[in-house]
């Protein structure tokens, strides 16, 4: 069954849902063929330099579609109700250092400590990083503290101006919206009070 939309029509849920994931799936192909040629293109004795440097940005552009892609496979699988996530047991100590090795030491400061908690550890680390560049993007910071506190993470300081965004209800950053989908379909939370983000883990 089809609904009216803006003029068009989009296939109604778990439809739409799915056609997101196909298309994703299809996406990863062409994508790391681009990758793929990028990287042996860099690694090529006599290349010029200036060729090389091209070289690289196509790499790094290609990792970040990489990285856009799963995002929205996952927003996909959530919706449709076929996300099926393989628990383990991983330390908020972790999830935070991520976060670091990921956007850097010199914007972030951890301090705190952790305690495991059940989650799908690599789409855990990606939702907590996410949410960190996020407080740091659209808040125009420079640095935030992350405190470690057993199963939660405190993220601060938080700007009234991105709280919304944080949180996935003003959708201007993709990789926040679905980390919030993704930890409250683990059994988590994502809040903010006063200029404090605080991320709950199960």
């Amino acid at each position: 069954m089809l609904q009216t939309y803006q003029g068009g029509y989009v296939p109604e849920e778990p439809g739409f849902a799915k056609l997101v994931s196909l298309a994703c799936h299809d996406l990863r192909t062409p994508l790391a063929t681009i990758f793929g040629f990028a990287r042996t293109l860099t690694r090529s004795e006599g290349l010029d330099p200036t060729f090389v440097g091209y070289t690289e940005m196509i790499e790094a552009a290609s990792d970040q579609l990489g990285e856009l892609i799963d995002e929205l496979s996952l927003a996909a699988r959530i919706e449709s109700g076929r996300y099926d996530p393989k628990l383990e047991r991983v330390s908020t100590d972790d999830l935070a250092a991520a976060a670091v090795e990921r956007l850097g030491d010199d914007r972030i400061s951890v301090s705190g400590q952790g305690e495991g908690v059940l989650v799908d550890p690599e789409t855990a680390k990606r939702s907590v990083s996410a949410l960190v560049q996020c407080a740091l993007r659209h808040g125009g910071l420079e640095q935030v503290d992350v405190v470690v506190a057993g199963p939660e993470l405190r993220v601060s300081p938080i700007t009234a101006s991105s709280a919304p965004v944080v949180l996935g209800r003003d959708l201007r950053d993709l990789g926040a919206a679905v980390a919030v989908m993704h930890l409250e379909r683990l059994g988590g939370s994502v809040s903010v009070d006063g200029d404090t983000l605080t991320l709950r883990l199960p």
